[in-house]
């Protein structure tokens, strides 16, 4: 071949590539189209983010973010009647739901803390009625020394039995009020008794009632035993809530070891149509790191 007709033939090639790259844009564009689109809800878990500013000045954030969820940790402990009348007129100002609250301190899995336990879901009650928030985490506690897993396991199953009974047909701000169970990863917490995703579904299951649900958090679970997809799939009807953050370092999702994309899909997928709570320490600008995420997670839209 001379150089007239390898010039020839080179550059009736480069002619064909814009042709080429038209037609695989509009393929993706065309895969994207056809991706199911997601029916989960966004939040965020307030204790990550402006924890130096007022607590309206911090709801006025989450809406800059373009969040209308918010999730608390017992901010309210202290709070005077002019906090919750300031608290409850900022999120009806900017629109923002109260959806999650967490902060119990007593224990699932002892039960000499059992009484304790209900009493303190007792006393959160009204408290959760105040701010129309219609869940509650639970956690199990750490480890009994002296006591097995099984007991500890069916403790924690009598525990939530108990718990059930408080708010059977209870109703909040419309919707009924849910008792959500989360793991936590051993690094964190090396004495916490629940760690692992599976069991958390056993415990669920074995309570079998439709207001008691498992709180599914992956940055844990990818520490504690990974498979993540695999467990969202078998166990959805008794996910209450997911909790997103990459590994390491608890940060945003797509900084780390996470594929938050595919999780994000499946969700979509399997037609998850409750919370999705961003539980990740910024590491910029809190705002625009909470607006990617939401963009990567409303994927398909």
């Amino acid at each position: 071949m001379n150089r007239r007709s390898f010039a020839r033939r080179f550059g009736g090639a480069l002619l064909s590539m814009p042709v080429i790259s038209r037609n695989l844009t509009a393929e993706a564009a065309s895969a994207t189209n056809t991706e199911p689109k997601p029916q989960y809800k966004l939040s965020i878990m307030l204790w990550t983010i402006f924890r130096d500013l007022p607590f309206e000045a911090r709801l006025e954030r989450v809406a800059s973010a373009g969040y209308t969820n918010v999730e608390l940790v017992g901010e309210y402990a202290k709070w005077s009647e002019a906090d919750f009348a300031g608290a409850n007129a900022a999120r009806k100002r900017l629109g923002i739901t109260f959806d999650c609250t967490a902060g119990i301190k007593h224990s699932l899995c002892n039960p000499t803390e059992r009484d304790g336990l209900l009493d303190e879901i007792r006393s959160t009650l009204p408290i959760m009625e105040r701010l129309d928030c219609p869940a509650l985490i639970l956690l199990s506690g750490n480890i009994v020394p002296g006591m097995s897993v099984e007991a500890q396991t069916q403790s924690c199953v009598d525990a939530l039995l108990a718990a059930a009974r408080l708010i059977d047909g209870k109703r909040i701000n419309g919707e009924p009020v849910r008792l959500l169970l989360e793991n936590i990863d051993p690094e964190e917490n090396p004495k916490y008794f629940l760690t692992s995703v599976a069991r958390g579904f056993e415990i669920v299951k074995a309570v079998n009632h439709p207001q008691v649900q498992f709180l599914y958090d992956f940055f844990h679970e990818q520490i504690s035993e990974g498979n993540l997809i695999e467990k969202l799939g078998k166990n959805i009807e008794h996910v209450g809530l997911v909790h997103i953050a990459d590994v390491p370092g608890r940060h945003a999702p797509g900084t780390g070891e996470i594929n938050y994309r595919n999780i994000f899909r499946k969700l979509a997928e399997l037609k998850y149509d409750r919370m999705v709570a961003m539980e990740f320490l910024p590491l910029g600008d809190p705002v625009e790191e909470l607006k990617q995420a939401k963009q990567m997670a409303m994927i398909g839209n």
